[in-house]
This record gives C-alpha cells, structure tokens and sequence, in this order.
C-alpha cells in the first residue's frame, strides 16, 4: 500500500471516529508505529488532523479542504438524494456545466439514465464518471490539474468556459454566507465558478446543510445570482425567507 493511500485510510478513520491511536493503526496496517507517526506528522503539517498523546485528533476547522477521495465518502446519502432533485431538473438535449466538486459526481451519476446531453465539465472525476455513456456530447475545460482535487483549474479552464453558453450550470461550493454569499477556500476554484455562473442561463447550487452560515476565504458569487438551491434539509426559517426575498427556489427531499 502507499503511503498516500495509508494516510488516507487513516484520515477516513478519523472522519468517522474523531480520533485515532498510533498503535491501533500500526497494527491494522502492518508497519511500524513510526511510520504510523509520520504519516499523523504529514496529515498535520496539511492541516487535517491534530497530533495528540499516543494518536491524533480530527481538525474540524470548515476552512480545512479534505482530499477528493475523502470527501466523496462524506453524506453519501444526503448527496444522493440532492443528486435526483437537481437531476430532476434537466431535460433530455441541454447543455450543463458541472463543477469538480464531489456533489456534482453524484449528480452526473444521477443523470446517466438520460439519453441526450452535453456536458462540460472541469472534473476528471466527471470525466471517468461518464466515460462509458453513449449518445451525450462530453467535453473537458482543459487547464492544470490540481493535485488532489481532480479538478482543472486556471486561466485556460477559465477561457474554456467562457467560450460556451449552457442552458444550466449546477455546482456546489465550500460554504454559504448571507452577506457574502458563494464561498470557496481557495481563489481558483472561486474564479472557476464565477466564469461558470456568467456563462449559463439557469444556475442551480446543490450544497449540504451544514455549509449554511459558514465562511470560506474566496467569494465565488453573489447569491442574487442563484436560481434554484437544492440541499439535503429543510433550511432555517431564516434562509428559507432569505431565499423568498430573493427569489430563489429551494429544493429538498422529504421528510
């Protein structure tokens, strides 16, 4: 096993358990506790976990971007069924912009059933997800791959999307704020989705509840500019009336 994968693993324990204990995980791995120490010492050094006596604790801190491949493990179902919701509103023919977020892999799955679309997309993840469909149109943005996020990124992505117009663009994004607005960690990924909200006619964001009232370090637009919400709850009175004044549709399972 690599190291990559092994550190992984571990902070897939640490989402799930809080915690995590040296010599627990050099037994389950089968190397040294060592090893098991600098592995916590690199996931600590990224900001995703805290060393503590013996093991480590999880980092909690919503401005802490997790790996792709851990967080599409994250609210498996809660992302399935804001999937079918936003999935539930395109039709056979459109042109979609999906994002690289993990959301949106589970809204390209959601869509397979369909028999004619054109996706555009920043994601390699997308890109695979949709490699063995037959009769849509898939086209890449291109731009630099961001390690750890399978996501282009970019002034040739950004170019990219701006030479298209599409009939819907769905993303997700880091956190929600009602004076800020759309909210990203880092810039390019802020930059990304304004390119694709100013290149589509309808937008549709799909974002659990818990990045309500939250704060990122880069605003990726202004919720004015949203059509429809899709989340996994009913929101607060606070933002369903929030959304009212704006006009904006919410959307989610229910109860």
């Amino acid at each position: 096993m690599l190291a990559l994968e092994r550190r992984n693993l571990i902070l897939d324990k640490l989402q799930m358990e809080k915690r995590v204990v040296v010599s627990e995980l050099s037994q389950m791995f089968a190397v040294s506790e060592e090893t098991i120490r600098r592995d916590l010492d690199k996931l600590e050094k990224e900001g995703l976990a805290t060393k503590s006596y013996g093991g480590a604790v999880i980092n909690e801190d919503v401005s802490i971007d997790l790996p792709f491949n851990v967080r599409k493990n994250q609210n498996v179902t809660g992302k399935q069924k804001m999937a079918e919701i936003a999935a539930s509103l395109v039709q056979e023919g459109d042109h979609i912009f999906l994002d690289a977020s993990t959301t949106a892999v589970f809204v390209a799955k959601a869509l397979k059933e369909m028999e004619r679309l054109t996706v555009i997309t920043n994601s390699m993840e997308i890109l695979l997800e949709l490699s063995d469909v037959s009769g849509w149109k898939i086209i890449s943005t291109g731009g630099v791959m961001k390690e750890g996020y399978l996501a282009f990124l970019g002034s040739r992505t950004e170019d990219s999307i701006r030479s298209y117009y599409v009939d819907k663009v769905i993303f997700s994004c880091k956190a929600l704020d009602h004076q800020w607005g759309i909210m990203e960690s880092q810039e390019a990924f802020g930059t990304t989705k304004k390119a694709m909200m100013a290149s589509g006619r309808k937008k549709i964001l799909v974002i659990d509840s818990t990045k309500f009232d939250q704060t990122a370090f880069s605003v990726a637009g202004n919720l004015r500019d949203v059509d429809v919400v899709v989340t996994d709850k009913k929101p607060s009175e606070r933002w369903t009336h929030h959304f009212e004044d704006m006009k904006i549709e919410c959307l989610y399972p229910e109860e």
